[in-house]
């Protein structure tokens, strides 16, 4: 974890942005996989760890703004858990590493809450998104499961988004940690694979460097030879020649801070001349993207920037056609690119989606509804502290090919019969992580392979 200080600080900042009440913040639990004993790896809640740091199940904590209380709540190990768990820091010594001294049994907080609601005063809580947290939440406040979300505390959403929105430099070094691991990930990825290999055998080896380096992944792996489903995590395919892999992948580190990185790359040692000419459209766009990235463009600018390239890219092998402007504005270009150019991470890789887009990448700004436009998920102005993503990319989905095509929809931007050459070609992404910086942006971490030479010099080995 960081110092003391680093919490007390964040904690501190945090009581100047919200006026009156409690604060509540509840920790994760252990989550079986299929009884009890036999769980999932632990990962903490992401605001409990930023505000207090212990990477432990079964804590909860309250901020008292009224009475400038700070309490963590949590069981003492019994000697049956030390038995079977091993020693552990007492709850005090725990609250000792972040700053905190006062620490109290589970049990209590039931009792704290209730005096305080008996008092009149309000009990603010983020969204729970465990099914868990949510019935502490009914527990303790009586609130039924099915409403927690909406009685959560937009007060303190918007305290917390205001202080994770904005990453410190000892935040931003432990990204770079995992951005490099995570790269590392990716050329193994690139330099083992080969035909007759199955797609969970790549994914295997990206695994396990993720673990050997300290950390976990920081999401499930995305490694598939059907790079046009976009969040595909089915590896049971076995690579052949004149496929390409679609890897998505990152590591987090034992901070859990995570990186976040794609590529695309041949199963043969070469692109194919097709799959060449598409790369080049998608990292045209790519670069394009990230050349515009600096303080006060609105990262949708971005995301039309990256799509407006794109279309140029398409319209000039003759996939698309008719103006340019027309086809985006109508969302003809989502045919191709059906997803949002990037996003936030931090904590976590989609950062802060469980406190809500409308507050984390769109500033409460309403939301497009158009198909491929509705699923971007930062639309806000860009500002130095911030680390996003970039990852437009190019995709040919047979599905939405045969349903748009049947429905006789954008005749006027695309060209049907040359796409249904292309039905079976795949998908490519690239994506690289970016600090916004006073005066432009920094690309985080080591340099990935990108450029077709590039990616074609590591398949060669």
């Amino acid at each position: 974890m960081f110092s003391a200080a680093t919490y007390i600080q964040r904690r501190n900042e945090l009581k100047k942005k919200m006026s009156t009440g409690i604060l509540l913040f509840l920790g994760n639990e252990e989550s079986p996989m299929n009884y009890t004993d036999n769980t999932y790896p632990f990962r903490q809640d992401s605001s409990f760890l930023y505000y207090f740091g212990l990477d432990f199940s079964g804590l909860a904590a309250i901020i008292d703004l009224d009475e400038d209380k700070e309490i963590i709540f949590g069981n003492e190990l019994t000697i049956d858990d030390i038995v079977w768990m091993g020693t552990q820091p007492s709850l005090k010594e725990k609250g000792a590493l972040v700053g905190i001294h006062r620490t109290a049994p589970t049990g209590q907080l039931a009792e704290t809450l209730a005096s305080a609601v008996k008092s009149g005063r309000t009990i603010h809580f983020l969204p729970p998104y465990r099914a868990e947290n949510k019935i502490k939440i009914m527990d303790l406040l009586g609130i039924r499961p099915a409403d927690s979300g909406k009685n959560a505390s937009v007060e303190f959403i918007k305290a917390v988004v205001s202080q994770r929105v904005y990453k410190s430099d000892e935040e931003i070094a432990e990204i770079e940690k995992a951005i490099d691991t995570s790269v590392l990930m990716h050329k193994s990825a690139m330099k083992n694979a080969r035909a007759k290999m199955k797609e969970v055998e790549l994914m295997a080896e990206i695994q396990r460097i993720a673990v050997a380096a300290g950390g976990q992944l920081a999401f499930p792996v995305i490694c598939t030879i059907n790079g046009q489903t976009l969040h595909n995590h089915h590896y049971g395919n076995t690579l052949k020649s004149g496929d390409m892999v679609l890897c998505d992948t990152g590591a987090e580190t034992a901070l859990h801070y995570g990186g976040d990185l794609s590529s695309t790359f041949p199963v043969d040692q070469s692109f194919t001349p097709r799959q060449r000419e598409i790369y080049a459209i998608q990292l045209t766009a790519y670069n394009a993207a990230i050349d515009a990235l600096k303080p006060g463009v609105n990262n949708r600018d971005i995301h039309l920037l990256a799509c407006k390239t794109l279309v140029e890219g398409l319209k000039e092998i003759g996939l698309m056609k008719g103006r340019i402007e027309d086809a985006i504005t109508e969302g003809a270009h989502a045919m191709f690119f059906p997803c949002g150019t990037g996003h936030m991470m931090g904590l976590d890789i989609h950062d802060m989606e469980d406190l809500g887009e409308t507050y984390v990448g769109y500033n409460e700004q309403a939301r497009s509804s158009q198909f491929g436009l509705k699923s971007l998920r930062l639309a806000r102005p860009l500002e130095p502290g911030f680390v996003i993503t970039i990852e437009p990319g190019i995709y040919f989905i047979p599905e939405l090919i045969d349903r748009w095509q049947g429905e006789k929809r954008f005749l006027e931007f695309i060209n049907y019969e040359k796409l249904e050459s292309y039905r079976h070609f795949g998908g490519i992404r690239n994506e690289e992580n970016f600090l916004i910086t006073q005066d432009g942006h920094r690309r985080l971490g080591q340099a990935k392979p990108v450029t077709i030479e590039e990616v074609e010099a590591v398949r060669r080995g």
